[in-house]
C-alpha cells in the first residue's frame, strides 16, 4: 500500500501549494461530480514510479486552546498514520511561537518529521535553515513550494527511505471487499454478520505498517477477502464500542478493493462524510454496493424520507446497488452476496473488441452524435482498455467534441447491452488519424503529386501560351 505524507504547519507557511505541486493539481482526491462535496485535504502524489497519499492537515494556528482540541482530533489520527511528517515554516518570517508549540506537539509522536523552510526562494539557504535548528527537530531544508525549488530530490529521498510495500501481505485469490462508511455505522457487526457460522477460513493476516486487516475466508467455494477498516473482532469478543474513523485507512481499503460496500445509517442520512467516502470510491472507479444499515427500525415516512434523499443527493449514482439491511438482526445481509459476486463479474468482464464495436454501431445507429463545427462526429470502432473499472476506448474523429449527454447516453447503453451491474464504465476517446500522415509513403505520393500538377501547370502554360502568342503576332500582321 502508499505511503502517507502529512503537511503540517501554521496557516499561511504554504501548505496548499506544496500540496498542490506534489499532486500536480488544483484539486485533491476527490470527484468532480455534481451533489459531491469537495474536499482539498487528500491528494495522490507520485515520484517516478512511487506513488504516495498526501495529507494538508490544515488548521494548526496554535491560537486560544484550540491546538490541543485539534491535535485530538482527525489531524492527529492523520499524523498518528502518517509514514512521514513534512513540518512547513516559513523561512521570511522566522519562528514563531506557533511554531514553537506546533514542534512540541509534534515531538510527542515519536515520528519522522522533517522541517521544511518555505518561500526561501533567493535567500542563502544555510543561513535561513540554521534558525530553524531550534526547534529541536533535527536538519531543516530550504525549499520554495511556488517554484519548486529543493521538492523532487527531497522527496525522492524520503520515498527511498520507505520499503516499497509488500504486495505478498495481501492474498491474490478472490473477491477483494472492503467494508467503509463512518464510526459507528455498523461495519464490524456487519462483517462478523457476513462471515457468520457459514466461514470455513478466517484468520487475521497483517497487511502493512497501515494496519489495513487482509481476512481471507470461503463461502459456498467461492473465495473473498474483507480489507478490514473497522478493526474486525472475532465474535466473543465484540462489544459496542465507538469505531474508530480513518480516511485514511478508508482511502488504502478501496484502492485495493474490487468491490466496495458503503455503509450508511438509515436515521442520520446522507451525511458529509458519506459523502467524502462516497467521492474516494467514485473517483478510484470501483464496482458499489451501498448498504443503508439499521433499517428495521425506522418508520414508513423516515424510510421514505431516507429514500428520497438518496434519490435527490446521489441522481448520477444510478449504476450502484442500493441495500435496505439490518447488520444486527441479518435481515437483508443474505442478499448482499449476490450483488457482491455480480458486481466483481461486471467490473472483472473481458470485452471482445468485436461484440464492443457492434454495439456502439447499434448505439450510433439509434441516436447519432451531434455535429460539431457543421460536420457530424464520426464513431467507428471501440475496443476494452481496463479491467475494474471497465474501460472501453472509441476512435473516431471529432471526439473531443462529444458532449456530456451522449456519453452518458453510450454509458447507459454499453451497461444496459453488456449486463453490467453495480461497476461504473469508463469511457476513452481517440481520435483516428490518417496512419500514413508523416511516413516515407505518405511523403512520396505527396512529392507525386506535386510533380504531376508542376507538371500540368507547365503544360498549360506552353499551351495557352502559345496560342496567345500565335493571336499577337496576327494581330500586328494585320495592322
Amino acid at each position: 500500500m502508499r505511503p502517507v505524507i502529512a503537511l503540517v504547519g501554521r496557516p499561511n507557511v504554504g501548505k496548499s501549494t506544496l500540496f498542490n505541486r506534489l499532486t500536480r493539481t488544483r484539486d485533491a482526491l476527490v470527484a468532480d461530480m455534481p451533489g459531491v462535496t469537495r474536499d482539498r485535504q487528500y491528494g495522490d502524489g507520485k515520484v517516478g514510479d512511487r506513488p504516495y497519499i498526501v495529507i494538508d492537515t490544515g488548521g494548526l494556528s496554535g491560537e486560544d486552546v484550540g491546538i490541543d482540541s485539534l491535535m485530538q482530533s482527525q489531524v492527529y489520527q492523520a499524523m498518528k498514520e502518517a509514514n512521514i511528517i513534512l513540518f512547513l515554516v516559513d523561512g521570511r518570517g522566522g519562528i514563531t511561537g506557533h511554531d514553537q508549540s506546533i514542534a512540541q506537539h509534534l515531538r510527542q509522536l515519536g515520528k519522522e518529521i522533517i522541517i521544511l523552510v518555505n518561500k526561501t526562494e533567493g535567500m542563502n539557504e544555510d543561513m535561513v535553515e540554521a534558525e530553524f535548528y531550534a526547534l529541536g527537530l533535527g536538519q531543516p531544508y530550504a525549499i520554495s513550494s511556488s517554484h519548486g525549488d529543493g521538492i523532487d530530490p527531497l522527496m525522492e529521498e524520503l520515498l527511498a527511505e520507505i520499503p516499497a510495500g509488500d504486495d505478498e501481505s495481501e492474498p491474490k485469490g478472490g473477491i477483494k471487499l472492503a467494508i467503509v462508511g463512518r464510526p459507528n455505522v455498523g461495519k464490524s457487526t456487519l462483517i462478523n454478520r457476513l462471515m457468520g457460522e457459514e466461514r470455513v477460513v478466517v484468520f487475521d493476516m497483517p497487511g502493512t505498517t497501515r494496519d489495513s486487516i487482509f481476512i481471507p475466508f470461503e463461502r459456498d467455494g467461492r473465495h473473498y477477502t474483507f480489507i478490514d477498516t473497522a478493526g474486525v473482532r472475532r465474535r466473543s469478543r465484540i462489544k459496542e464500542t465507538i469505531e474508530k474513523f480513518s480516511i485514511i485507512k478508508a482511502l488504502q481499503a478501496i484502492e485495493s478493493a474490487n468491490v466496495v460496500i458503503l455503509m450508511l445509517d438509515a436515521h442520520e442520512g446522507l451525511t458529509d462524510q458519506d459523502m467524502h467516502l462516497l467521492s474516494f470510491v467514485i473517483d478510484k472507479g470501483r464496482a458499489l454496493i451501498v448498504a443503508i444499515n439499521k433499517w428495521d427500525g425506522m418508520s414508513r415516512d423516515g424510510r421514505d424520507f431516507v429514500k428520497e434523499q438518496i434519490e435527490r443527493r446521489l441522481p448520477y449514482l444510478d449504476y450502484a446497488k442500493y441495500h435496505y439491511i439490518s447488520a444486527l438482526h441479518g435481515s437483508g445481509v443474505g442478499l448482499l452476496y449476490d450483488s457482491v459476486d455480480k458486481a466483481y463479474e461486471s467490473a472483472m468482464k473481458q470485452h471482445q473488441a468485436s461484440r464492443l464495436t457492434e454495439l456502439l454501431q447499434d448505439a450510433v445507429q439509434i441516436h447519432q452524435p451531434p455535429l460539431a463545427r457543421g460536420r457530424r462526429i464520426k464513431l467507428r470502432y471501440a475496443h476494452q482498455g481496463g479491467q475494474n473499472p471497465p474501460i472501453i476506448v472509441i476512435h473516431g474523429t471529432q471526439t473531443e467534441h462529444i458532449p456530456e449527454s451522449y456519453k452518458r447516453y453510450l454509458v447507459n447503453q454499453f451497461r444496459k447491452w453488456l449486463k453490467l451491474e453495480a461497476t461504473p464504465i469508463q469511457l476513452e476517446f481517440n481520435n483516428s488519424v490518417n496512419p500514413f500522415r508523416g511516413t516515407r509513403r505518405n511523403n512520396a505520393k505527396t512529392k507525386q503529386v506535386l510533380e504531376k500538377r508542376h507538371r500540368q501547370t507547365k503544360h498549360m502554360a506552353r499551351k495557352f501560351g502559345g496560342k496567345k502568342n500565335k493571336r499577337n503576332k496576327g494581330d500586328g500582321h494585320h495592322h
